[in-house]
């Protein structure tokens, strides 16, 4: 895994695990909804969370395409590479 989606990924883990109160482990393959009981002001908060950590925009996301963990590290991981390729 690569440095940019490692730490994708464990600020995730750690939104959830701080922030949202999820226990347990975190894994790509996991659903927010209906594994992780993300709710939408929980996702709000993990996009805020995001956004605030890697200085990115998640607002032109098309949020239903977001199902697994997996799919907000891509969309999370693409805005971060953009955002360093200007």
């Amino acid at each position: 895994m690569d440095d940019v989606r490692a730490e994708v990924l464990a600020e995730i883990r750690r939104t959830l695990a701080a922030d949202l109160e999820v226990a347990g482990p975190v894994e790509l393959h996991h659903q927010l909804a209906a594994d992780l009981q993300v709710d939408s002001v929980g996702a709000l908060v993990l996009a805020v969370a995001l956004e605030d950590r890697f200085r990115v925009s998640l607002a032109g996301t098309d949020a239903p395409s977001v199902v697994t963990v997996e799919d907000l590290v891509v969309v999370v991981e693409r805005a971060v590479r953009e955002g360093r390729a200007r």
